[in-house]
């Protein structure tokens, strides 16, 4: 649509046309614009509850979960080594007679946590870097997204192991390299929903009234992004848990004697005929709790697509 047809867009905002709404800054479409919603935001509003929501009580959940535990997560019990699951080890002890039960939830808890931590700061700056390129545009717009694509082309696990084996294993340096290999889609997505919010009429409407590029994209256009970016971070929950397992077993993760579940499983793998529980506990329990991360997401996404619809 070219501009002299954006008159009649900005009747359909504006109750009334005037020269103050049309060009002078703070006059009636400021007013107006300012109690004006991005469209697709109230269309993801309820996505947003649909996926922070569910995602905060199982938070709460795993957060009481070691208040079930009747050990601490290094505890040796008087059971012994290798005691088979029963009513007061669900899950049997290990190789040094430590309750599994009880470092499984300590295990949980530290992997939601770290999955919840790690797309956070992911989600943050591909935001970052989306918002900039996609208001921006031009060469601003052409080296964040060559850069973005620079990472994109690279397989993330390659990268994540090459960032821990350069400043060595620990979980936050496990976390630090997930950080850096997730946050490249958020980039595309959030540039993408900037660029497509950025011409519609709310927005001709807010520079027509003088509102500073800046504030268009913080107070406006970035708003708009948020609903699928949440989503996307619901859904990614889950990959994260089990990318953190997958680097914890290969020993890029937290050290032993850390109750984390990848490293778990690795270390009881060599018992597993003999004295099965001890790997498969806590591989079941990643799994188990990346599957309830998935099914969150899902939900989220389906309610997302309602509302677009």
């Amino acid at each position: 649509m070219s501009m002299a047809a954006r008159p009649t867009d900005l009747q359909s905002i504006a109750p009334a046309p005037s020269p103050v709404a049309a060009g002078a800054p703070g006059g009636s479409a400021l007013r107006l614009f300012g109690r004006r919603r991005p469209v697709a935001l109230g269309a993801g509003a309820g996505s947003l509850r649909a996926a922070l929501t569910p995602i905060g009580i199982v938070t709460l959940i795993i957060l009481a979960a070691p208040l079930l535990a009747t050990h601490t997560a290094l505890d040796v019990t008087s059971a012994g080594p290798f005691r088979a699951p029963a009513l007061a080890y669900p899950f049997g002890t290990d190789e040094i007679g430590r309750d599994i039960f009880s470092r499984v939830l300590y295990g949980m808890r530290e992997s939601w946590l770290s999955a919840l931590g790690v797309i956070t700061v992911g989600a943050a700056f591909g935001a970052l870097v989306g918002a900039l390129a996609g208001a921006f545009g031009g060469l601003i717009d052409m080296v964040l997204m060559r850069l973005t694509d620079l990472f994109l082309a690279l397989p993330a696990p390659v990268i994540a192991i090459a960032v821990i084996a350069s400043i060595g294993p620990s979980l936050f340096h496990t976390l630090l390299a997930l950080s850096v290999v997730w946050w490249p889609w958020y980039a595309r997505m959030v540039r993408a929903e900037v660029r497509a919010h950025a011409s519609r009429p709310h927005a001709d409407a807010a520079r027509l009234a003088g509102v500073s590029r800046a504030r268009l994209v913080l107070r406006h256009l970035l708003p708009a992004a948020l609903a699928p970016v949440v989503v996307t971070m619901s859904l990614d929950v889950g990959n994260l848990i089990l990318a953190l397992a997958s680097l914890s077993f290969i020993g890029l993760g937290a050290p032993p004697p850390a109750p984390e579940l990848g490293a778990m499983s690795a270390q009881g793998l060599e018992y597993l005929l003999a004295y099965w529980w001890v790997p498969i506990a806590p591989a079941t329990a990643a799994a188990l709790l990346a599957l309830v991360a998935n099914l969150l997401g899902d939900r989220a996404n389906r309610r997302l697509n309602q509302g677009r619809t």
